[in-house]
């Protein structure tokens, strides 16, 4: 936590006004109870009226002055806040971005979720009451003992004593619990993880009627989060209640003390009220920072956590530039001996693949589920680092490229469609921010999607809602392959990203790529032998092995699997063969 305090840059002198003016409001605060006690032993002891209403206009006074004092600590606590919140939110969105595929598959999704919203929010929450209280609840608490002294010695060393215990208690509850909220918020993490699968794939669930079993399943990761919450609020409740007993047995004590000391002639009535006014204080801001370091240990507890990503370095790195001079005489990509092994995975994905692709070439890639097929592909644009083995593009190695020459040289079309809320235009120019009208169309009509948004109303400028949801699976998926033809790449993967398109349209699209005047490199993964079979070479995928390379022909020919995969979809021919 403490190393989050480095985005207060820039909030130095609001971090100071804040405390500041709220120390200026306690130091008023500690006079009123004098105040009070000169009122009582002489306006009122000897029947002044004017000097009651000279008290009077002065207790007010401080009281405007306070408030204009507390106001003002108000929104510099505030401001100091919200600005140390957004740098850390901008900060960690940032670090996130910069993550590898490899860091942000460990943390997960719902993770990264909370601990940009939940978290930060809690930590804004405890840096604003820091910045009001932290300073002045003390300030008040050794204040009001200091003045308590100045009037009776034998009732301050008896505040002293009730302040001593009530600290033990805050801090010794402060310390069972911090662990504790650490354990709440990964237990938020599941919940969070639960629902935003649940949210996604709703359609699934009811389709397949299992409502109850989600809901059941959420429901004890729900219970699990209540019982930890509950427990841990078990522990911070017991800081009110044994506060106010220490506070109400002090005090208890001070007013017979001091009825004592008042009957012996030792003390007047307003000073036994002023000691009880000081003891009031005390007692306010002691509940005060008690509450205070309740809120206090939730945001350390969330700060931890959002430490724990800053540390959490990407294990890629990337050259400022790249590291040689690409040849366009070899081959433009190469695997050699390529391994892959996720590391949270047991078996490796890919393992000893091998091949080379010449410029301009199609290349199709098919395998049963869990092959290997999106790892394979997932290599040439650097999204994870093979743990054996190289591969290169124009006889570099990826790992030696810059970023911003790698990601230029290729275009990546996922298997998710995903599209962002703007218009048709605004997403097709993620591709090349630089991009003409004229180009947008050429993309659109080479992806087939351009009657499509002829239809639209608005045509370019239509809206896309968040994550396309007022378009259909096939439109979103023509859009993103646009989007990569806009950016007019070296390199073209396709991911499997014609799943949602009809065999016309697949089959339009093929033909338009191979019609292109600057023809890509191409590499459709795909589940269709169809989407793949006109490619200059397939390669064939089994558990991580690749088991064929060839032409369609050769590997109806030579490889049992592909062999059986196009039976699956098309046994008259293969009866026919």
């Amino acid at each position: 936590m403490k190393k989050l305090l480095r985005f207060l840059h820039g909030y130095q002198k609001e971090s100071i006004l804040g405390p500041l003016f709220k120390l200026l409001e306690a130091t008023l605060e500690l006079f009123v109870p004098l105040v009070v006690a000169s009122l009582i032993d002489v306006g009122i002891g000897t029947g002044d009226r004017g000097y009651i209403f000279r008290m009077f206009v002065y207790l007010i006074l401080l009281g405007l002055i306070g408030l204009l004092f507390s106001v003002t600590a108000q929104y510099f606590a505030a401001r100091a806040a919200v600005g140390f919140v957004k740098k850390i939110r901008q900060a960690l969105f940032a670090h996130m971005e910069s993550l590898s595929y490899k860091e942000i598959d460990r943390l997960g999704t719902s993770n990264m979720i909370t601990r940009m919203t939940s978290d930060v929010n809690q930590v804004q929450s405890g840096m604003n009451l820091t910045l009001r209280l932290l300073l002045r609840s003390p300030f008040v608490v050794a204040g009001a003992f200091v003045m308590a002294w100045q009037i009776d010695r034998q009732v301050a060393w008896r505040l002293g004593l009730t302040i001593l215990v009530l600290t033990l208690i805050v801090f010794g509850i402060m310390f069972l619990t911090i662990p504790l909220y650490k354990k709440v918020q990964q237990k938020v993490d599941r919940v969070l993880a639960a629902t935003r699968e649940n949210l996604v794939g709703v359609r699934v669930i009811r389709a397949f009627g299992m409502e109850e079993e989600e809901i059941r399943e959420f429901s004890e990761k729900q219970k699990e989060l209540t019982g930890a919450q509950i427990f841990v609020g078990r522990i911070s409740a017991l800081l009110n209640p044994l506060s106010y007993v220490v506070i109400n047995m002090g005090i208890a004590l001070m007013i017979w003390k001091g009825a004592l000391q008042v009957e012996a002639g030792l003390l007047t009535q307003g000073a036994v009220v002023a000691l009880y006014n000081y003891m009031a204080q005390i007692l306010e801001e002691l509940i005060k920072l008690a509450n205070m370091i309740i809120n206090l240990t939730k945001a350390v507890a969330c700060g931890n956590r959002i430490q724990e990503v800053f540390e959490l370095e990407s294990s890629q790195y990337y050259p400022k530039e790249t590291e040689g001079i690409p040849d366009k005489t070899v081959p433009q990509v190469i695997f050699d001996q390529v391994s892959l092994k996720y590391s949270e995975g047991g078996e490796k994905s890919l393992n000893h693949i091998s091949f080379s692709v010449l410029k301009g070439m199609t290349v199709g890639i098919i395998g049963g589920t869990g092959s290997g097929k999106t790892s394979l592909v997932n290599l040439i644009p650097r999204f994870y680092d093979a743990t054996g083995g190289k591969v290169f593009i124009e006889g570099i190695e990826v790992s030696r490229y810059s970023k911003k020459e790698l990601r230029n040289k290729i275009g990546v079309v996922p298997q998710t469609s995903v599209l962002v809320k703007g218009s048709i235009a605004e997403n097709l120019c993620w591709g090349n921010a630089n991009a003409g009208e004229k180009e947008l169309w050429e993309a659109l009509e080479i992806a087939q999607a351009k009657e499509m948004v002829e239809s639209k109303e608005g045509k370019l400028d239509f809206p896309i809602a968040q994550n396309g949801r007022n378009l259909s699976g096939g439109q979103r998926q023509r859009l993103t392959i646009a989007r990569a033809l806009v950016k007019k790449p070296e390199i073209l993967i396709l991911d499997d990203s014609s799943s949602a398109l009809d065999y016309a349209t697949d089959a339009a699209l093929r033909k338009a790529l191979a019609g292109m005047q600057d023809r890509p490199t191409v590499f459709i993964v795909s589940q269709r032998t169809i989407s793949i079979q006109h490619a200059d070479l397939i390669l064939v995928l089994e558990d991580g092995e690749l088991v064929g390379r060839g032409t369609h022909e050769t590997l109806l020919r030579s490889c049992k699997v592909y062999e059986e995969i196009y039976a699956s979809q098309f046994k008259q021919e293969v009866n026919a063969l």
